[in-house]
């Protein structure tokens, strides 16, 4: 499978408007640049007065542009030449006198003109507002959001936290990190767009004492992929997440949870709002039946304690037998026979699709090999059984259940 970066080929045209925020972009265009775009980037006055075009121009590797009267452009059109060979224009800082002109329809520099002379059905422009709160709560500063969505712009949102100017609030620009992940999500095909999925992931806990429990070794890596890869590709993402210690994906609804039952309680009637249910958590199957109020002690006998086990609630089984389930994606994590434990749980549980893979070669792993078990036969992931890194997976994966879905509904 492609281990390609993800913004190979694209071409960037990064703008900077005025404000303190443009010390982050310098970050911004190392790992634009990483992830294999060509970066281009448009400063404005003001824009140089927080960082210097030499910097930018380091890290780039291309000459700034900082005039629309710039003679080193054959024509001296810059505005124009810029955003012809771009795949889109993307602002960070967007200011928030830059917001105002783009709504204006407005040019006085080369970033507002480079933005109203772009041709709008394909270069698209991606805003990443900065400024202090007040000016972000401001009501010119919202129509003016407001007026560059209608008229096409994607605007990124802002974080909230410590200011510059010692305010604390809304209006910082997202972290560098944040803002590549959405710059990559603009570019992924929206296979699921318009449908909701909901997704566990991680392990669960089962407490036998308050500082003792029965677990697995599941990271919630694959779980946290799909949860990413599935709201790239357009759609309305729920994650319910076991105990791990992993970053939310962007734009991801996110509820935790420690226990099966715990998860059983939120799956179930969550289930029923959402079209494509995906349960890759490793959900403990057994917990103990009664719960040690206190640590339980050694009794310098050296015997063990004993505690009954009782069954856990099948959270997948009770969501593909709902009377209207979503279309539901079983995780089967074996340490033999893989194909042949999948298929048993296909056929048990009466579901559309589920994915196999070597639970002890892949718990913790950033990479792994799927199997895809349906009705019909079995498929490898990627196709020659090699291994894969388990984002690239992810997309793979969803393209296919998009694939399915489509052609259960055409």
């Amino acid at each position: 499978m492609s281990d390609r970066p993800d913004l190979a080929g694209k071409r960037i045209v990064l703008g900077l408007s005025g404000g303190i925020a443009c010390y982050k972009s310098a970050e911004l265009v190392r790992l634009l640049t990483k992830a294999g775009a060509s970066v281009q980037v448009v400063m404005t006055e003001a824009a140089m007065q927080f960082i210097t075009p030499v910097t930018m121009q380091a890290l780039s590797n291309q000459r700034v542009v900082t005039s629309q009267w710039d003679a080193a452009e054959p024509n001296n059109m810059a505005h124009i030449n810029l955003s012809r060979d771009a795949d889109a224009i993307v602002v960070a800082p967007a200011s928030a006198d830059l917001i105002a002109q783009l709504a204006q329809g407005r040019a006085g520099d080369l970033l507002s003109l480079l933005c109203l002379a772009r041709p709008i059905e394909r270069c698209p422009l991606l805003l990443a507002p900065a400024m202090n709160r007040e000016m972000w709560a401001h009501p010119a500063t919202q129509r003016n959001l407001a007026t560059v969505r209608s008229d096409g712009a994607l605007v990124l949102g802002v974080g909230s936290g410590d200011q510059a100017c010692g305010e604390v609030g809304d209006g910082r620009m997202l972290e560098p990190v944040e803002l590549l992940e959405d710059i990559v999500a603009f570019f992924q095909p929206k296979a699921l767009a318009g449908q909701r999925v909901l997704i566990t992931a991680g392990p669960t806990f089962e407490p036998i004492d308050p500082v003792r429990g029965i677990t697995n070794l599941s990271s919630g890596k694959m779980g946290f992929a799909l949860a990413r890869a599935a709201r790239e590709a357009g759609a309305q993402v729920t994650l319910v997440a076991g105990p791990v210690h992993l970053p939310t994906p962007r734009g991801v609804s996110r509820i935790d949870v420690r226990t099966a039952q715990q998860m059983f309680d939120v799956t179930l009637p969550a289930a029923q709002r959402h079209e494509v249910f995906i349960a890759t958590a490793a959900v403990a199957d057994w917990r103990p039946a009664s719960l040690s109020e206190h640590k339980i002690k050694k009794d310098g006998k050296k015997l063990a304690p004993t505690f009954e086990l009782t069954e856990n609630p099948d959270i997948l089984a009770s969501v593909a037998a709902l009377p209207q389930p979503p279309y539901c994606v079983g995780f089967a994590a074996e340490s033999e026979n893989l194909a042949a434990h999948a298929r048993a749980k296909l056929e048990r549980k009466r579901l559309p699709l589920v994915v196999g893979n070597l639970g002890p070669a892949t718990f913790g792993r950033d990479d792994n090999a799927l199997l895809l078990v349906d009705a019909h036969g079995e498929q490898s992931l990627p196709a020659d059984g090699s291994a894969a890194d388990k984002l690239t997976l992810a997309r793979a994966l969803v393209a296919e259940i998009a694939r399915r879905i489509s052609n259960r509904t055409a």
